[in-house]
């Protein structure tokens, strides 16, 4: 590899399934969590909100590949990534150590659920995620296309530590300096950040601020609760909260939506299991 993270390995070898990619950028949010981006073939094609999977060469001399959702924009240069740090994680414990320069799988396939296309036409779109789980709505967000689609468009992360708000300033600046977007994103873009484990002005959990009312405010028409008719959800994080608030919204008569079937609510089941 030409960077940091294993000076002596052989360069990676592309496959049918896979192209060699290099690590272009890499930014550490905390001890916790970390993003980066890597380049984009020029074939590589996906919707905004699919995932694709990235890996190393294990041990064995085999690809050690996971799942990761694409978090830029489907119009973008660079294909950027949102990574949990685990230490003892088979991949996360070296994949945290990427420096620009090092060379990375990356599958040539993407897909998932977490896309525009499942959801049924509606006013305003929510979209609700724990940790990593913003890593789709990064990219949704940054695409002018979902503002063709909706009205309004709230994103809600919840963490357990202040630091974890991975890019907080960009998404309190309501998309200001992104060029592409900014002005449809003016008036029409809510993020509502909680944090359970540290002082924050907003505390709960998702479901919570669901029952409270928070997650609803500054949204168009000031809605106390969920309506059906013209909300569309979409969740990724933990399986927890997925399976709360997927429980909450069957309840509340939304039906969930897949790429054959549209609906009125989505999560990607291929990390739900």
């Amino acid at each position: 590899m030409k960077g940091g993270l294993v000076a002596d390995q052989i360069s990676l070898e592309p496959t049918s399934s896979l192209s060699v990619e290099t690590v272009v950028s890499v930014q550490h949010w905390n001890d916790h969590l970390f993003s980066f981006t890597l380049t984009r073939p020029p074939s590589f094609r996906f919707r905004s909100g699919e995932f694709v999977m990235i890996g190393l060469m294990g041990d064995n001399g085999k690809p050690l590949l996971r799942a990761y959702s694409v978090a830029s924009p489907a119009y973008d240069e660079v294909l950027e990534f949102l990574s949990i740090k685990v230490e003892d994680g088979p991949l996360t414990s070296r994949l945290q150590k990427i420096q620009p320069g090092d060379e990375m799988f990356l599958g040539r396939k993407p897909t998932g659920t977490l896309v525009a296309d499942a959801l049924l036409p509606g006013r305003r779109l929510f979209l609700l995620g724990t940790g990593t789980g913003l890593a789709p709505w990064m990219s949704l967000i940054r695409d002018p296309d979902i503002y063709d689609r909706f009205e309004q468009i709230a994103v809600v992360h919840s963490v357990r530590r202040v630091s974890d708000l991975a890019y907080r300033e960009m998404l309190e600046g309501g998309l200001a300096d992104d060029p592409l977007v900014d002005e449809m994103a003016s008036g029409r873009f809510t993020y509502i950040p909680t944090v359970t484990r540290e002082p924050f002005h907003t505390s709960k959990r998702i479901e919570g601020l669901m029952l409270d009312g928070t997650l609803f405010k500054g949204t168009l028409g000031d809605p106390k609760s969920f309506d059906h008719t013209q909300d569309r959800v979409m969740l990724c994080g933990s399986m927890a909260m997925i399976k709360e608030v997927a429980a909450m919204l069957d309840g509340m008569g939304f039906t969930e939506g897949s790429n054959s079937q549209p609906g009125e609510y989505v999560i990607e089941r291929a990390f739900v299991g």
